[in-house]
């Protein structure tokens, strides 16, 4: 008799599961409380505009494509893939540089901007490329334990993970030159991180960028959860919309099923936990059943920035690179407003993606779908956001309007949707609003972070960014076959997986 998995949420860490383990053959059923797929790698569509909720950059295809694989199954099948060429703009206060996948360009950019700094690009690319090779095998291992932290590939890491030093101070002894280190840094807030406290070895996210460039999937990156879920579909997944969980049921600490919010029960032999980790271990489980994870525990965890954001339908496409990254003037004071003193910024760096420059089927011929976003702290901060949400989506439509060369931007709007920090607790269910999950410092990492075999409960394990090896499109997909392969392993079931090769 097939073993019952169950999968709570379909972000694209449980998509991915649902059809690693579909194909091994488990019954999965996975329940999902909104109308759509994807939690945070979902869309919305607003009046013929389209619009991904959450990642917008997709770096190392390769490891998606690796998922399919494990999956029986082509990611080309299901997806079209566009490489983009430059692979954003970065604009500051000293210029413009435009990263290509020809390295060669890209140091004539530098030299440009920088004289006689280009040949730091060609240093950061030697060494990134074998800090890189020695760290991927350690982020596709499991810490369920401290006996995997006793990897002979962990400690020939070691050297390269860079644990005394910070992204930006990595990034400086290669450039020599704080405003050009500054242009390799802002990978950190992917992590949700300042590049001042994200640790060293992270400088590793600009190279991945540099080293294998940066895909945009047709339709927005939300296609690629709807993909994942079509795979599990066919291989015999079961899908449930509009169907909450209300709490996790179990024997002791063992997990033995779900209630759903309508009061039915479902029975499992195994549940694969894909929401907000925090969120989740707030709600789903009974209070008094964790000692680790306690709501006075998460509470005083360290938790990622969160991000403002504005979803324009516009009647125009206004000519830019298709990514395009706005730094703060003065863009340390913004990076300590954000995560030191919780301080909302107003000389703010700012993210937009022009995707209708490029993908025709987010819009209505000659409109534009636009995404701006701006990283802002996470709800320990006091900004009461019904009071300021206006004047703030004001603010920054004048900067991109200053800035971007939009002009009279606003007078083109015909749709439009503010995301604050508010609205991803309130209706996205994400903890403290922190968009990045729990922060990537060395205390909430690799075995310190809420483990992929869920150390509290017996038949739990976790996907996502709440877990190991972290937030991210790339790594979320990681933590999905870390898991499922550790659940084949517990039951005995066979299967085939495969490191990846850099």
């Amino acid at each position: 008799m097939k073993k019952h998995i169950v999968i709570i949420g379909s972000g694209p860490g449980g998509a991915a599961a649902a059809m690693i383990l579909a194909h091994r053959g488990f019954e999965v059923s996975l329940f999902e409380k909104n109308s759509t797929v994807g939690g945070r790698n979902s869309a919305m569509s607003i009046d013929g505009y389209k619009f991904d909720v959450g990642p917008t950059f997709l770096m190392m295809k390769f490891l998606l494509d690796t998922i399919f694989e494990e999956a029986g199954s082509r990611s080309d099948d299901y997806l079209k893939f566009l490489k983009l060429e430059p692979m954003y703009e970065l604009k500051t206060k000293l210029g413009s540089l435009k990263p290509s996948n020809d390295h060669q360009k890209t140091k004539l950019q530098i030299e440009a901007m920088f004289p006689g700094k280009s040949k730091g690009f060609d240093e950061f690319m030697r060494f990134e490329k074998k800090r890189f090779s020695k760290i991927i095998p350690c982020l596709q291992r499991d810490y369920s334990s401290v006996k995997s932290m006793m990897s002979l590939k962990l400690f020939a890491s070691a050297p390269y993970l860079s644990l005394t030093q910070s992204v930006f101070n990595v990034l400086k002894g290669y450039f020599k030159d704080d405003d050009l280190a500054l242009l390799f840094s802002f990978q950190s807030k992917y992590l949700g991180m300042s590049a001042w406290d994200c640790p060293g070895g992270f400088s590793m996210l600009s190279y991945i960028e540099h080293a294998y460039g940066i895909y945009h999937t047709i339709g927005g990156l939300s296609e690629i959860s709807e993909a994942m879920i079509r795979v599990a579909k066919e291989k015999g997944a079961t899908i449930h919309l509009n169907t909450a969980v209300k709490k996790i049921l179990l024997d002791g600490k063992t997990v033995k099923g779900v209630e759903l919010a309508n009061g039915e029960k479902i029975d499992c032999d195994a549940a694969f936990v894909n929401a907000d980790f925090a969120h989740a271990m707030t709600t789903l489980v009974d209070e008094g059943r964790l000692k680790k994870y306690t709501r006075k525990k998460l509470e005083e965890k360290k938790y990622s920035c969160s991000t403002f954001m504005i979803h324009l339908g516009l009647d125009k496409i206004f000519p830019s690179e298709f990514h395009t990254i706005v730094f703060a003037d003065d863009y340390k004071t913004n990076v300590s407003d954000i995560f030191k003193t919780n301080t909302l910024s107003w000389d703010t760096s700012f993210y937009v993606r022009n995707a209708s420059t490029k993908d025709p089927t987010l819009a209505p011929k000659g409109h534009s779908s636009l995404y701006i976003l701006v990283p802002v702290p996470n709800l320990d901060a006091s900004t009461d956001w019904n009071q300021i949400k206006r004047q703030y989506r004001d603010h920054i439509l004048a900067l991109v309007e200053q800035k971007m060369g939009f002009t009279n931007l606003k007078q083109h709007i015909k749709v439009e949707k503010i995301v604050t920090p508010k609205t991803w607790e309130d209706q996205l269910s994400v903890y403290k609003g922190a968009t990045f999950n729990l922060a990537h410092n060395l205390g909430q990492m690799a075995y310190w972070r809420p483990r992929n075999r869920f150390e509290e409960l017996n038949g739990c394990f976790l996907v996502g960014g709440g877990t190991h090896p972290g937030s991210g499109l790339p790594t979320i997909l990681e933590s999905a076959r870390i898991s499922s392969n550790l659940l084949c392993r517990d039951l005995g079931v066979s299967f085939k997986t495969k490191e990846l090769e850099i």
